[in-house]
């Protein structure tokens, strides 16, 4: 007699096969999300709960595996990649989501057991997350005395190496409070064009629209969603009238603080957002070279430049190391980094960088520090950012700069950033632990007149 095929969510199959791409793969969440999505008929509420699983899931896969085979009569046993993406999902909607009812999350796990795997697996998904409602007592974990780092990396879902150089960097407290904020769905902000609009005439939409939101923390043109986001179909964004930007990313350019027709140059530009604020900040007054080695992604800038309604960015395709050119009154750097700021934004952050590849981009961020430096006129600014919170990658490249290059002198971000964010040598330093940002660092760095 034929077996009755289970009915099974498409939404939640899709998140499954979205999870195994990633891991077969090795492609981003969002790439594969966007490849496997683009092809199904899905509304917007459809594929908002499919970033949430899918995101979710990733971020916590270290806590879900550490804790599903409390409840495995084999733990070291080998089940199939579609088998152990169903029970991380399945115990991700059980423990860390709060909308999605129990029994909702046990069954449509087994309906995806049947149709991925078979008829014996349904059933261990069944025992397995019955078993972990009934006793969830039975999950243990290291001791936070003994061992903190398998304590907090197996806990919040990190790799035991991040978790490490947290504790060294911010002592326990801080780090526990980052490694939590991380794991939170990233927040929404975006920057107001004041090119194109006044803050007051948004906040009278979001307001008709009942968007719930705060003001900018440290920035007065920024708007915090309280929660959710804007589509990109939103007027505003398609009109130009708001630029979706973190807060963190803003605040390097006002420490670069460019006035009306400074001549500058952005080093690694596209997709444009820094050196988008940085003309609305010299009211479209001046020019601004925008540098980048990917040609698409300069293409992708220049829609965006013209969406905003920005006159004086001339985007320039060439490898920073190489470009040649007469000198500017003010150089942004932001150079390639580990990311480790944006971790809580990108779900796979934490499972692909190592730390090795920390000590290849401080190479690279050393040399172009140097390329920028011979660019920069006498008593022009050179300012360098990050979107990350490694120490090596920031403060390093800079105090190493400064022994290498006699004729620079920082300036501390105090002058121009609140002392909240401003550490003690005079670095901007934001942190995820701060709610409702991101992490990033800048120096400003004047050159001498002799």
């Amino acid at each position: 007699m034929t077996e009755t095929k289970k009915k099974y969510d498409p939404v939640r199959a899709a998140a499954v096969e979205i999870l195994g791409l990633i891991e077969s793969e090795g492609d981003s969440s969002e790439e594969t999300i966007r490849k496997v999505t683009d092809c199904l008929p899905l509304s917007n509420l459809d594929l908002r709960f499919i970033r949430q699983l899918v995101n979710g899931t990733v971020k916590m896969k270290r806590r879900l595996d550490h804790d599903y085979k409390f409840y495995l009569s084999k733990p070291s046993g080998k089940m199939s990649p579609e088998l152990i993406n169903i029970l991380r999902l399945g115990f991700f909607q059980l423990f860390f989501t709060d909308r999605i009812p129990s029994a909702a999350a046990v069954s449509e796990s087994v309906n995806l057991a049947y149709h991925f795997c078979n008829k014996s697996h349904a059933r261990l998904v069944n025992a397995v997350m019955r078993s972990a409602l009934r006793q969830p007592e039975k999950v243990v974990f290291a001791s936070q005395e003994h061992d903190p780092v398998k304590y907090l990396a197996d806990f919040y879902s990190y790799p035991d190496w991040f978790v490490d150089y947290c504790l060294t960097e911010f002592k326990r407290e801080a780090t526990e409070k980052l490694l939590l904020n991380m794991n939170k769905p990233p927040h929404f902000s975006f920057r107001v064009n004041l090119v194109k609009s006044k803050a007051e005439e948004v906040t009278e939409i979001l307001d008709k629209e009942g968007y719930e939101y705060n003001p900018g923390l440290f920035l007065s043109d920024f708007i915090q969603l309280k929660k959710g986001g804007i589509p990109p179909s939103h007027e505003l964004i398609k009109s130009g009238h708001i630029y979706i930007q973190d807060e963190s990313a803003g605040l390097a350019v006002k420490l670069l603080n460019p006035k009306t027709k400074t001549r500058m140059l952005d080093m690694a530009a596209a997709p444009g957002g820094k050196a988008i604020y940085a003309a609305v900040r010299m009211h479209n007054k001046g020019m601004i070279t925008a540098l980048d080695k990917s040609r698409p992604r300069l293409e992708l800038m220049m829609e965006n430049v013209s969406r905003q309604g920005i006159k004086i960015i001339n985007p320039v395709h060439a490898d920073a190391l190489e470009f040649e050119a007469e000198p500017f009154n003010r150089i942004l750097l932001d150079v390639p980094c580990s990311g480790w700021g944006n971790a809580g934004k990108h779900s796979d952050l934490r499972w692909q960088k190592q730390p090795e590849d920390i000590d290849r981009l401080f190479k690279i961020q050393s040399m172009m520090i140097d390329k920028a430096a011979k660019l920069v006129k006498p008593g022009g600014i050179l300012v360098y950012s990050t979107c990350t919170i490694i120490r090596h990658e920031n403060d390093q490249v800079v105090e190493e700069f400064l022994l290498r290059r006699k004729d620079f002198t920082l300036e501390s971000a105090s002058e121009y950033l609140d002392d909240e964010i401003v550490s003690e040598r005079g670095f901007m330093k934001t942190y995820p632990n701060i709610e409702r940002l991101s992490g990033a660092f800048a120096a400003r760095l004047k050159k001498i007149v002799h």
